[in-house]
């Protein structure tokens, strides 16, 4: 898959699930993260790296508050 990063410009809801416990965390404005799997197809749920913790988060949230950037932009934060 090719490299996928997005500056989100709108605090978003994600959810983060550790031992099968899912709890609700808000990625703020101006965070980076990594797609993992997807495409973003669909309103399905995609796997995200944030601040190294995977995360899901819906596909038309990255869609309509996240800007794609590039891998250079990313490493930079």
């Amino acid at each position: 898959m090719l490299h996928q990063a997005y500056r989100i410009e709108l605090a978003t809801l994600a959810i983060h699930s550790v031992a099968g416990l899912r709890t609700p965390v808000m990625i703020p404005s101006g965070a980076v993260v990594n797609l993992v799997a997807g495409p973003l197809d669909g309103d399905r749920m995609v796997d995200v790296n944030w601040y190294g913790k995977v995360v899901m988060m819906f596909t038309g949230d990255l869609r309509e508050r996240g800007t794609q950037i590039s891998a250079e932009e990313a490493e930079q934060g």
